[in-house]
């Protein structure tokens, strides 16, 4: 029999603060591309079903119908729940058929999760495309598992870790994701509140990993505390694959650490001979050091398409920001805003309430400061202890998490309280938060009423998403 590995994105609830949206599954994108390259004798699917509109049964019925040999899933902390439940799905069809889990927040949990989930059969530990083809000929050869790197799995009734696998050095040696497998569903890739509802959306992955070390992020952990990135030619021409091959306009670039100093010009150089940069809309995060310190080149990115950037203000507090191990300062915030609303780019500030030190005046001085930014676009997190964290290790450590429902860890929701509020209190804050910025009569018309069609579409949102009164109802 033909092997064949389903790649599933699982039924899931949005972020209902960034509105009404559907990404393309993208991590699935990118594993999926590798195996086919590597075992072209491997039949390959990806089934979306936010984008084929499936249910938990249809998604049973897909798994029944196309028989795959392996199932694998991958997702947030926030989304572990479906991830486990689309293996236990699959082996409701068929004991037979190999489940697998990966992502950041299985490749942190795997002895949790293989106690927790018998349904899941292996799970892959950080970097995941040799692992997955590594363990796809192993699983298909009857081979030994013990050879396989970066797996965890039981063997009979302990549960096993093999040694991590090393990661990629050259990331251009990748396939470009293999958004062919969804082709079907490109049309329903959308982000209306960035980009419209009618703009084709979506996810470049130009690096991998952080050489900063937050105590609220996975990512610098996942990656190995390491920052690795594709050439800005390698990114350039994948940019105008997407655009002219499946008529992407709106691309998220979805690097946790853009690294302007290091390859800002480059990208610049590359993007501004591609004929694409006259359609294409970039998005981007970047460190609000990094933007405070080369303005020349946010004006040049600008010249190639970046409308949208985001930037971790998280705090006005000094102290806090050391906490955080951010390593910037609150003065390279106001550098970071003012140089974005100069360049014409608009800007998104996130914030983070909830540190243990926060208090109801700490957290009504972030709001003053918040205002006083003054960014397009804010977003207030409810401090959130993931798994992989500096911040998960001290909590649980301490006893400070009083929610272990990773349903819950979606930054919305208070999962500690500080040494002073209540984690009702917290969330209360939270609410305050958004009210403060989006509920002013003022601002609010202004917003509705702007020149800039950015920030016209988001002020639109908000009100029309009823987002404060889904904060207030998680009170």
């Amino acid at each position: 029999m033909q092997p064949s590995v389903l790649f599933v994105e699982p039924p899931r609830i949005f972020w209902f603060v960034m509105g009404e949206y559907l990404s393309p599954p993208s991590s699935l994108l990118i594993l999926a591309a590798y195996v086919e390259r590597e075992l072209p004798g491997i039949d390959i699917e990806i089934v979306d079903c936010q984008a084929e509109r499936l249910t938990w049964k249809g998604l049973e019925n897909y798994i029944a119908s196309t028989k795959p040999s392996m199932v694998l899933t991958s997702g947030f902390t926030t989304n572990a729940y479906t991830c486990a439940r689309t293996c236990e799905v699959a082996k409701t069809v068929s004991k037979e058929i190999t489940t697998v889990a990966g992502g950041i927040h299985f490749s942190f949990t795997a002895e949790e999760s293989l106690r927790t989930y018998p349904e899941i059969d292996y799970i892959v530990r950080g970097e995941g495309e040799q692992t997955v083809v590594d363990l796809i000929k192993t699983v298909q050869n009857k081979g030994k598992m013990s050879d396989v790197k970066g797996i965890s799995y039981r063997r009979n009734t302990a549960i096993v870790h093999n040694p991590m696998r090393p990661l990629l050095e050259n990331l251009d040696t990748l396939p470009y994701p293999a958004y062919h497998l969804v082709e079907k569903n490109l049309h329903r890739y959308h982000f209306t509140m960035m980009a419209g509802r009618n703009t084709r959306y979506m996810i470049l992955e130009g690096a991998r990993g952080c050489e900063h070390h937050c105590s609220f992020c996975t990512q610098w952990n996942h990656w190995g505390c390491r920052w690795r990135t594709k050439s800005a030619k390698r990114i350039a021409d994948e940019i105008e694959y997407l655009h002219d091959t499946f008529g992407g306009v709106f691309i998220w670039f979805a690097d946790d650490h853009m690294r302007l100093s290091v390859r800002g010009k480059q990208l610049y150089e590359e993007f501004r001979q591609k004929p694409c940069k006259e359609d294409i809309m970039l998005f981007f995060q970047a460190r609000t050091d990094d933007v405070a310190h080369h303005p020349d080149l946010i004006g040049y990115l600008r010249e190639v398409g970046t409308y949208w950037i985001l930037c971790g203000v998280e705090t006005n507090s000094e102290e806090m920001l050391q906490e955080y191990k951010k390593g910037i300062t609150t003065q390279d915030a106001y550098q970071a805003m003012k140089i974005l609303k100069e360049k014409d780019v608009f800007s998104q500030a996130m914030f983070v309430i909830g540190g243990r030190k926060d208090t109801h005046e700490s957290i009504e001085q972030l709001r003053q400061y918040s205002v006083d930014l003054s960014p397009d676009f804010a977003i207030y997190t409810a401090l959130t202890p993931f798994p992989g964290t500096i911040y998960y290790d001290t909590a649980k450590k301490n006893g400070w998490i009083e929610d272990t429902n990773y349903t819950n860890y979606d930054m919305t929701h208070a999962i500690m309280p500080t040494e002073t509020l209540t984690r009702k209190q917290v969330q209360e804050e939270l609410w305050r938060c958004y009210q403060t910025f989006y509920g002013s009569l003022t601002r609010g018309v202004s917003g509705v009423f702007a020149k800039n069609k950015l920030k016209r579409r988001m002020y639109q949102h908000m009100a029309g998403q009823f987002v404060l009164g889904k904060l207030r109802r998680l009170i």
